[in-house]
């Protein structure tokens, strides 16, 4: 070390300081993860957002208010499993709360909820209108109109492939904050082990 004004200690050249301003790689991971996961959970509040929508119609049947402008869209009724996946947003609480306090067992709970509530409704999706799907993709266009009737269809989009559409875009959000969480989980037992090791 050098004093101010006096001379440099030997065997020193005044860069011996780097090792102390190194940062853990665990917590370099962590805040990295912690960040891209708060955005993940941005996304899924966008994606939320949209489904909404789509259930407002219904929502607003079952309180009955009537709008006119919801009514002439013609929604189609929702199933069961856009309530389900609608839940999932609570999720999203329990993974930001656990990532403040960097929790462990509050973001397992949060990766299992979105195992549960993320992903099972858009399998359930998945399968529902795979026949659907299935009947838009392979027909002809040389057919005469009596085979669209099979295939519902909502502003002349096809259904069934609207919601394939919304559930890549989900399963994307939710593979994303399952990658987020797990790295945070590895970073945060790795730091646990540290100190048990010191």
């Amino acid at each position: 070390m050098a004093s101010r004004g006096g001379v440099m200690v030997t065997g020193t050249n005044g860069a011996d300081f780097e090792h102390r301003e190194r940062i853990a790689a665990q917590y370099q991971i962590s805040a990295l993860n912690k960040s891209r996961l708060k955005y993940c959970v941005f996304f899924h509040h966008v994606l939320f957002f949209v489904m909404l929508a789509k259930l407002s119609a219904d929502i607003l049947d079952k309180l009955d208010i009537f709008i006119l402008e919801i009514e002439e869209l013609q929604i189609p009724q929702p199933l069961w499993w856009e309530y389900i996946w609608s839940l999932s947003l609570l999720l999203s609480f329990l993974g930001l709360s656990a990532i403040k306090r960097n929790n462990i067992r509050q973001l397992r709970r949060y990766v299992y909820g979105i195992g549960v509530l993320g992903f099972g409704p858009l399998l359930y999706c998945v399968i529902y209108y795979c026949g659907d799907v299935w009947r838009y993709l392979s027909r002809d266009e040389d057919e005469d109109d009596s085979s669209e009737v099979e295939v519902e269809l909502w502003q002349g989009l096809p259904y069934g492939l609207l919601w394939y559409l919304f559930v890549l875009l989900a399963s994307q959000v939710h593979v994303f904050q399952l990658y987020f969480s797990l790295n945070l989980l590895k970073a945060w037992r790795a730091r646990g082990a540290h100190r048990k090791a010191e």
